[in-house]
């Protein structure tokens, strides 16, 4: 799960280096907190004290120049000074020093910076561009030494850049963690200085990978929403998957255009312009100058993309995105009643005034109001009481959008102002701390709502082939420049292996895409540094990457072994050992042989090599290719390894030879089946559809298995005699919850084709329990309808199943038969309704195959005495709830609650109106002075007066969508802002809201 907030991009010269190692061992990832500018400048200081100044200057192929600086601070704990400098080092010809603040810059954290030591001296225009690191050295362990990193493009106006929250002072002064021993603190700083970069000549794609968005003029808020979404992979694929044809033009096609600007985004080599998807809003030049609201633009953009997703195989990827659930409840204090109501969200807005953190935020939006005096709650059959309002959270979703309340209304000065106060966010974001207090009684508490700044976009697989698990190598990100000993000093650190024990070999790069050991490096190599031992590899075996295979060995006195001597006649082969008792295959050595040797020649050395005996019968294999299936061919013994065309790197797996009356007492009994079993073993867990976060059983089955294999395991597993009752729903992998559509009787051909979403492929199946076969449920359409009693307030659900094909009019019959009417001869209507509007009346012609309640909301209501007989002049309209924050200078509404329909009169003021909308609503008195009527068109509302004629205002229209003119009922919703609202907050007074017209 994902939190979407702006972050810096952290861009670094750094080359990946993945090194394999037999252990396999996963050290933890350095985490790199973002650098924050210095705001007070820098002063001439006394230095407390200093080692003497040194450079080391290494000129690598990057024209880098490299310093190291160590600075010895006694006396620390009683410093008095705000701030103080190191002595002056060099670095790059250039004169810089560490600047730190003891008891921290306005924090309460150490506060840790380098500055350049004679910014006054330097000549006009001057900059360096310069990557640096700064550490408090632990004195006690080493290993705990606290460093961070960090780059800057230091100018005469920013010439002091670094970390505000280096470390907590709690943790500094403590003399049981060993930063200060002695009352001396230890501080490092490396600094490694470079050219000033040339930003005219900057290729993006080449330094990043990435490249960026053109501003059209005011479109910068366009450009963060558009990479934000970008980087969403299941959001940018869903975005591929709509359906556009090849009469589509992109200025006049919203998904043409984005699928064009994200593929030029995927692929281009230079900064991409949106001017094509602007046209397909409905853009002229004039709307790009103007600034809007990025939470209004994203809900705009998000909604119009939902609707062009409907009825496509991509359906309802916004919602499983974006949408979470929250509940509103107003609880009276002197009487046993309260109101609840659950709601959707697709973002947060946040305050930020008066909050100092995230969590601060979350804090005040579920804050609870009273209700009292003047502002006491109308409890259905209590009247006016104290109350409390709030509202929790029922679930979040998987990727999480929070906006920040950045701008308020002062009306003082009668503008929006920006509010600049420091606000700070986590990399980790837990949802249910302090024992969930934002979580509702309602939600699931197994669920772990627990938000990372970044998401992981790809599953690690389990290979029992090859020689390692590329997925789970070990990544070292490394500077090209480098020497290769200070490399495995890294590595002694990550893997406690001392450096004299290591020996690094060069992978080769096979025409099948599998990668082997192919020869160690030499004491030349080993001389060299990273960067050019990348170009080796490059040059050699064609890696993009620099990947060493790491080898740990050393002799009886604890000396390292000298490198393998090897001439063009010797093969270097890997074996690997199989146990069928153990349904293991685990490596055990390496062997130098003669390609002209046959493999009966040397096995006595692999019955060593496994510990056997010298006379123990063995059977051998050669591993060939994992994909797209398995190959593991017995090896001929009694041919030579350059007959059977083995070389280089190659991999020979061997066993036991089983005797004949083993048969049947293990499960694999030779390596080529148990590979082909470990390729297609797939644990499964399965969760009750009704149950969607909780596992109820896992089940060991095989990516080959049929439809009919997989239900009849699960039956089994539920001691079912039916398995054509087990229907089963795909999972989706961003949204961690069932796909829309369940898997129909036989339409997947084996159990891949069930668990794969996109490219990912999923573990996890939803099962429900049919009350009849699902090939005879299939012939029926179920639709899930809320039926509105006309003289009750609580609707109620109801699953209407029919046969395909069927009409509106025989779901009318059908829920006939199941609910309660005013009278027997009622009518009733089936209408569509989508946030808090009514979108739809259905014929009753239509087919319910055309009928997609997965999304929107389907409701069945008795048609009023009043609609059936309307006058030549008499107005059927719509009437809709609606707020409109009292702070904008624009009129935004949000629409919230029930929409339905009313007739007017010719001649009907709005008094009379008001009348009958209050005895329809059962509004009390009290209430429903305080309620304001408007007439509504595309958006924006013209406020009523009692004895305005309301039939004037509308036309006659009977078109399918909400209709833009409506009668707006204003008055206050005890709900948060909604997601795709137009409602916007914090709004510049220049801006104008946001419309995407195509």
């Amino acid at each position: 799960m994902t939190v979407i907030t702006p972050q810096p991009l952290d861009l670094q010269e750094d080359d990946e280096m993945l090194v394999p190692h037999s252990d396999l061992v996963e050290g933890p990832q350095p985490l790199v907190e973002g650098p924050q500018p210095l705001v007070e400048g820098p002063q001439p200081m006394e230095v407390v004290s200093a080692e003497g100044a040194r450079t080391v200057e290494n000129q690598g192929p990057d024209d880098a120049q490299v310093a190291h600086y160590k600075w010895t601070i006694e006396n620390f704990s009683r410093i008095s000074m705000k701030k103080i400098y190191s002595e002056v080092f060099v670095a790059g010809v250039y004169k810089w020093r560490v600047l730190i603040f003891p008891k921290g810059n306005n924090v309460d954290s150490l506060s840790a910076y380098l500055d350049v030591a004679d910014v006054g001296n330097l000549p006009y225009g001057w900059s360096r561009y310069a990557q640096f690191s700064l550490a408090v050295v632990n004195q006690m362990n080493s290993k705990q030494t606290l460093k961070k990193d960090t780059h800057h493009q230091f100018t005469q106006r920013e010439s002091d850049w670094g970390f505000t929250s280096f470390m907590p002072l709690s943790e500094l002064y403590d003399p049981n963690m060993g930063y200060l021993v002695n009352d001396t603190c230890v501080i490092e700083a490396d600094v490694a200085v470079r050219k000033v970069i040339d930003y005219w000549a900057y290729d993006s794609k080449k330094e990043t990978g990435y490249v960026g968005l053109k501003n059209q003029g005011a479109t910068c808020y366009i450009n963060s929403l558009l990479q934000t979404l970008y980087h969403i992979p299941y959001f940018r694929k869903a975005v591929y998957h709509m359906p556009t044809t090849e009469n589509d033009n992109p200025t006049g096609s919203i998904p043409l255009a984005l699928q064009s600007l994200f593929y030029k985004l995927q692929y281009n080599d230079t900064s991409v312009a949106t001017k094509e998807l602007t046209k397909s809003f409905g853009w002229d030049t004039y709307d790009s100058f103007v600034q809007h609201d990025v939470q209004e633009l994203n809900r705009a953009l998000c909604e119009k993309l939902e609707d062009k997703m409907k009825g496509t195989v991509v359906e309802g990827t916004i919602q499983k995105l974006f949408e979470g659930h929250n509940m509103n409840y107003i609880d009276c204090i002197n009487v046993d009643f309260k109101s609840t109501r659950k709601e959707s969200f697709y973002d947060l807005q946040l305050d930020v005034k008066g909050c100092k953190d995230v969590y601060a935020s979350f804090d005040k939006y579920v804050e609870v109001e009273c209700l009292e005096g003047e502002n006491k709650y109308h409890a259905e059959q209590h009247g006016l009481q104290d109350a409390k309002k709030g509202v929790s959270f029922i679930d979040f979703p998987p990727v999480l959008f929070l906006q920040l309340k950045r701008f308020e209304y002062d009306f003082m000065r009668d503008t929006m102002v920006k509010i600049n106060d420091r606000y700070e966010f986590p990399l980790k974001l837990d949802l249910d701390r302090d024992d969930g207090k934002y979580l509702s009684p309602d939600a699931d508490r197994s669920v772990r709502n627990l938000y990372m700044l970044h998401r992981a976009l790809c599953p690690v697989k389990d290979i029992h082939f090859d020689l390692v698990d590329h997925d789970k190598v070990h990544n070292f990100r490394i500077q090209k420049q480098t020497p290769l000993n200070l490399f495995k000093e890294e590595v002694a650190k990550e893997f406690g292996i001392p450096v004299q024990f290591q020996r690094f070999w060069i992978w080769a790069r096979r025409q099948n895409h599998t990668f082997r050991p192919n020869r160690p490096l030499t004491p030349q190599e080993e001389a060299q540094t990273v960067g050019a031992l990348r170009e080796v590899s490059n040059k050699a075996h064609h890696n993009a990457e620099l990947k060493l295979f790491l080898e740990v060995e050393h002799g009886p006195d604890l000396n390292m072994l000298p490198p393998p001597e090897k001439n063009k006649e010797d093969i270097l082969l890997f074996f690997k050992l199989y146990d069928p008792d153990k349904e293991e295959l685990r490596y055990v050595g390496r062997l130098f042989v003669k390609s002209s040797t046959k493999p009966s020649e040397i096995l006595e050395k692999v019955n060593e090599m496994a510990g056997f005996a010298s006379s123990q019968e063995i059977d051998l294999f050669e591993e060939i290719k994992y994909e797209p299936s398995v190959m593991c061919d017995p090896l001929d013994r009694k041919a030579s390894f350059r007959s059977s065309h083995i070389e280089d790197g190659d991999i020979i797996c061997f066993q036991k030879r089983p005797p004949p009356e083993s048969e049947g007492q293990v499960r694999f009994p030779h390596v080529p089946s148990y590979l082909e079993y470990v390729k297609n073993r797939q644990i499964v867990h399965f969760r009750a559809l009704e149950r969607p976060k909780e596992d109820e059983f896992c089940l060991e089955l095989a990516k080959n298995h049929t439809y009919d294999d997989v239900v009849e395991k699960v039956a089994q597993h539920l001691g079912l005699d039916e398995s054509s009752k087990i229907r089963l729903t795909p999972h989706n992998c961003y949204s961690q919850q069932p796909k829309p559509n369940p898997i129909k009787y036989r339409a997947v051909d084996h159990l891949l084709g069930m668990l794969v979403h996109y490219n990912q492929i999923s573990d996890i199946l939803y099962y429900e329990v049919l009350d009849i076969p699902l090939p005879e449920l299939q012939c029926l359409k179920t639709l899930k309808v809320a039926f509105h009693h006309a003289t009750k307030d609580e609707a109620i659900i109801l699953n209407i199943r029919l046969p395909k094909p069927s009409t509106v009019g025989d779901v009318i019959n059908e829920i006939k038969t199941k609910v309660e009417l005013s009278h027997p001869s009622a009518e009733l209507r089936l209408l569509e309704v989508f946030y808090h509007k009514i979108y739809k009346i259905f014929p009753m012609h239509e087919k319910i195959e055309n009928i997609n309640d997965q999304y929107w909301t389907l409701r069945a209501e008795e048609i009023p005495e009043e609609e059936k007989n309307l006058g030549p002049n008499d107005r059927l309209i719509h009437v809709y709830h609606f707020t409109k924050d009292s702070a904008q200078n624009q009129a935004q509404v949000q629409n919230f609650g029930e929409p339905f329909f009313l007739v007017i009169h010719e001649s009907e003021t709005l008094a009379e109106i008001k009348a009958r909308i209050q005895k329809k609503l059962q509004v009390a008195d009290e209430e429903f002075l305080k309620w304001k009527f408007a007439f509504l068109s595309l958006g924006r509302p013209e406020y009523l007066e009692d004895s305005d004629i309301v039939s004037s205002r509308f036309q006659r229209r009977d078109v399918y969508g909400a209709w833009e003119q409506y009668l707006g009922l204003e008055h206050s919703d005890t709900s948060p802002k909604r997601a795709y609202s137009n409602q916007l907050q914090n709004r510049h007074t220049y801006e104008k809201s946001v419309k995407l017209y195509n």
